[in-house]
């Protein structure tokens, strides 16, 4: 793995194959770089360029507890990363994908930045108000508590952040740095930012702006009630001229399938991306 700076915060990133179209896959959650690598493998073994990064507050690379003018909450953070990674290494246009967050970071990125995307490939899609809720308290809400009884140190002994200090133990500095009132102002921001989205066909875009999308799109639904199925077929029908692949028939009514689950598949996935993108660039 290799590190770089991008947007002033240092990012550990890999990039896997040595020729072909590039394409950039981020795993769900806050996950490291690790929960998508051995479907990135799969997909550069079919000819591709696969950049896989950790995003910030994920894996080895910085943390980061507040937005800026031009990205606000922390999915507009990581999509201007992925999009100066991109730049930075001569990628786009890309075809950009990932699992739920990933996902959403994916979608974000087209919507902002469509110059830098070739299509799309979209796993786990989130939406509804389960996700919204059980995901803002994920994300931020647990971290909020936290630090209201025990300052930034508790966020610091956090199972989550104190991997990311022994990933990267210049996080520990910059978490114990921030102020508490403003860390918490801000993780209440983001979390609304999810509530405010459970009204959303998903999480993080509008109807009219999935309809805005001009790019070729494979969207395989989810399988939990975090990853509603029906959330996922929503979001292909108003992507225009998008396809659908369903992996996982059977619905299970449970918070969320391990990711594990999914990796066992990351063999089928990895040949309809492949097979997908060869279709969609003649």
């Amino acid at each position: 793995m290799s590190q770089i700076t991008i947007r002033g915060a240092h990012i550990n990133y890999e990039i896997l194959g040595t020729s072909g179209p590039w394409v950039a896959l981020s795993p769900g959650g806050r996950r490291p770089l690790e929960g998508v690598k051995h479907l990135a493998e799969r997909v550069a073994a079919n000819g591709y360029r696969v950049l896989i990064h950790d995003r910030r507050n994920c894996g080895a690379s910085d943390v980061a507890f507040e937005g800026t003018a031009d990205a606000p909450t922390e999915y507009e953070i990581w999509a201007e990363d992925l999009y100066a990674m991109l730049k930075h290494f001569n990628a786009t246009p890309a075809w950009v994908g990932g699992g739920s967050s990933g996902c959403r970071m994916s979608t974000l990125l087209a919507l902002r930045h469509p110059d830098a995307v070739r299509g799309l490939l979209l796993w786990r899609v989130t939406g509804g108000e389960f996700a919204a809720k059980r995901l803002a308290n994920q994300y931020y809400l647990q971290f909020i508590e936290l630090a209201k009884k025990g300052g930034m140190a508790a966020v610091c002994a956090s199972e989550h952040f104190a991997e990311r200090i022994r990933q990267r133990p210049v996080n520990r500095e910059t978490i114990l740095k921030m102020d508490v009132n403003r860390f918490i102002a801000s993780f209440e921001n983001w979390a609304q930012g999810f509530l405010d989205d459970a009204a959303k066909p998903v999480i993080g875009a509008t109807a009219a702006q999935l309809q805005s999308l001009k790019f070729p799109a494979l969207v395989v639904p989810g399988n939990d009630k975090t990853h509603d199925r029906n959330i996922g077929e929503r979001a292909q029908k108003l992507i225009p001229g998008s396809e659908l692949y369903v992996l996982f028939p059977e619905h299970q009514d449970i918070d969320i399938v391990p990711p594990q689950e999914w990796e066992f598949k990351d063999g089928e996935l990895a040949d309809v991306f492949a097979s997908f993108i060869k279709r969609h660039s003649t």
